[in-house]
């Protein structure tokens, strides 16, 4: 215990310093996860104008239209260079994207956005919490994760949204759900892509779990449970035929590419996905709180 207080405080004192040092395609400072969660993933189409350009466990959707193209999520630092290279591979231009957006600022959502700016010339924007922490570069001490977080990239000049607002770039239209509880700028997005006349309803939706620095304890925290409870009830509502997610196993999303490259045309299509999603963060979190009681 003493070992981890000692490495956190070195972490935490390394944290800005990393931040301003950390350049154009250099892997992740002491990540254990980053080797396998920037595997690299074949681009696909997901549905009408909707297209998957992540790694193949962190997602990273590209929206495209004639008038420009919209970005969720930069992945990893080190997955930047793969994402360009997938948006070219499906025949775009990295010029083309007009708007970055975020679901959540932490290191393997948020990592790459710096880069991939630079590289096409997008404007950014994200919820007011995620912004101030894209101006610095470090993670947010309000954040349950703090200690054991890596930093970002600065991000340059990145705007702000509000809760409800509607994002335009051509005929695009993303609508911005603040679903706050993970971090304290989660933002869930929704959108329409059509397919040979037919319109579905897509959502990226952030993630409610509870991962948490050690020691962190949820129930010591009232005020962060009703913060996730009204997240569950906000995600639970939101119009969704198609469900993706930043993690892409939590919706299933290759899965679905599997099932759909062996012939079931809709694979992507459950309008139930995101109910069974939110139920099973909500057990996790019952879970999580029963545990803390056991441990008390």
């Amino acid at each position: 215990m003493r070992f981890l207080y000692r490495a956190a405080l070195v972490f935490l004192f390394l944290a800005p310093a990393a931040a301003l040092a950390l350049g154009k395609g250099e892997p992740t400072p002491d990540c254990k996860d980053c080797g396998h969660w920037n595997v690299p993933q074949k681009p696909f189409r997901v549905y009408g104008n909707t297209y998957y350009v992540g790694t193949a466990e962190l997602s990273s959707i590209l929206i495209t239209s004639d008038g420009g193209d919209i970005l969720i999520d930069g992945d990893l630092n080190e997955s930047a260079p793969q994402i360009a290279d997938n948006i070219k591979a499906l025949g775009f231009r990295l010029s083309d994207v007009k708007l970055i957006l975020n679901s959540h600022a932490h290191y393997d959502h948020a990592g790459g956005i710096a880069q991939l700016q630079r590289m096409t010339g997008a404007a950014v924007k994200a919820s007011p919490w995620s912004a101030k922490l894209f101006a610095n570069g470090e993670p947010g001490k309000d954040d349950q994760q703090y200690g054991i977080l890596q930093p970002i990239a600065r991000i340059a000049h990145a705007g702000t949204l509000h809760d409800g607002e509607t994002v335009h770039v051509g005929s695009l239209a993303l609508t911005a759900h603040f679903t706050p509880g993970h971090t304290g700028g989660g933002t869930s997005w929704t959108w329409q892509s059509c397919e040979a006349g037919r319109c579905l309803n897509m959502a990226y939706v952030d993630s409610l779990s509870t991962a948490a620095a050690p020691g962190f304890r949820f129930s010591d925290h009232q005020d962060l449970l009703r913060t996730f409870d009204k997240s569950f009830d906000a995600v639970a509502g939101l119009p969704c035929d198609i469900l993706l997610t930043p993690h892409p196993d939590v919706s299933k999303t290759m899965d679905r590419f599997a099932r759909r490259e062996k012939g079931e045309a809709d694979a992507f299509v459950d309008s139930a996905a995101w109910h069974n999603v939110a139920d099973s963060f909500r057990a996790g979190m019952q879970k999580r709180l029963a545990q803390e009681k056991a441990e008390k």
